[in-house]
């Protein structure tokens, strides 16, 4: 195999695998937006419309970066709201509970820097 062809199954891979987990945080997201639970208000604009955008960067931008559809730009509020997490949610807490919101700020930053490769609909 080339090194082009790998470097595109290794893009895919990545971008499958991080936006179906992210999707399985914000599908637990969708559903207490849906019963109106609490939500944290990192940014100052209000809890259910930090929630909302949570909903929106954990779970529809990544079901549109598994499909690589504007995978850049799709995955800008995904890596934002991992930052917010680690940063402002977690920043007081020890690392191991902002790790998980720092591998996944790192991986949706490398989607950003990287593209979606030849395995996707932005290249279609």
């Amino acid at each position: 195999m080339s090194n082009t062809l790998l470097k595109d199954i290794g893009l895919a891979l990545l971008r499958i695998s991080a936006s179906a987990m992210m999707a399985v945080h914000g599908y637990g997201k969708l559903q207490m937006l849906i019963n109106g639970v609490e939500f944290a208000d990192p940014i100052g604009i209000g809890a259910t419309p930090s929630l909302f955008l949570a909903v929106l960067a954990e779970l529809v931008c990544p079901i549109l970066i598994i499909f690589g559809f504007k995978t850049r730009w799709v995955a800008i509020p995904t890596a934002v709201t991992m930052a917010v997490a680690a940063f402002l949610i977690h920043g007081a807490d020890p690392f191991q509970k902002k790790e998980l919101a720092l591998i996944y700020f790192a991986v949706f930053v490398s989607i950003i820097l990287l593209g979606p490769g030849k395995f996707s609909i932005d290249k279609r």
